[in-house]
């Protein structure tokens, strides 16, 4: 009569150990998932930054060749000049 509740006891710490097991394997696996999601996020910041570099240097061209062209306009005498 006494081995029947240790035997019970045993078979419930299998079943315990069992399921840890299976949480040990989803946090595992859900702790893979979140660092590949945070290189990932690193690197869609990495090109963000690119990206707002290329448009500085865009507009930093776009800038030069308006002030070429009016230079050239003023030249050819196309540009009103600003009254002062």
């Amino acid at each position: 009569m006494t081995d029947e509740p240790i035997n019970l006891m045993l078979e419930h710490l299998r079943v315990i150990r069992a399921d840890l097991a299976v949480v040990r394997d989803d946090v595992r696996e859900i702790k893979h998932r979140q660092n590949e999601m945070a290189r990932q996020i690193v690197g869609l910041r990495r090109d963000q930054v690119g990206d707002a570099e290329s448009v500085a240097h865009v507009e930093a061209r776009l800038d030069r060749f308006g002030e070429r062209i009016e230079r050239i306009e003023r030249r050819l005498g196309l540009l009103d000049e600003p009254s002062a």
